[in-house]
């Protein structure tokens, strides 16, 4: 029976081509996805609204900065551990960035259209 290791397992070269694909197409998406963000940022009004929607357009960039040092380090040494604890740390900042979307979303209603 093979292992995971005879296979390419865990942590495997295939999956390091496979990640290093995923996080760059997944940069280009977020970079084409913060126009959007960004139009809708300038449609705030409300004072207490623009600062959460602020600080999710600081740490979505910063997730994207994250990756793409991720993405930058996996090409220089696409077997090393380093890229890989820089994605988790981009994992983490990413989470604070949907809870802020979430909060614009569910708590301030914004890109919502009201029930009739």
């Amino acid at each position: 029976m093979p292992t995971p290791a005879s296979i390419g397992g865990f942590g495997g070269a295939a999956w390091k081509v496979v990640a290093l694909y995923s996080i760059g197409g997944g940069v280009v998406a977020a970079l084409a996805a913060a126009v959007a963000g960004f139009v809708d940022f300038l449609s705030i009004t409300v004072r207490r609204v623009k600062r959460v929607g602020l600080w999710h357009l600081a740490f979505t960039l910063l997730t994207t900065a994250v990756f793409a040092v991720s993405f930058a380090l996996r090409l220089g040494t696409p077997l090393g551990t380093l890229p890989v604890v820089v994605s988790i740390g981009g994992l983490v900042v990413l989470g604070a960035a949907g809870w802020l979307g979430g909060e614009l979303v569910f708590v301030h209603g914004m890109g919502v259209e009201a029930a009739e």
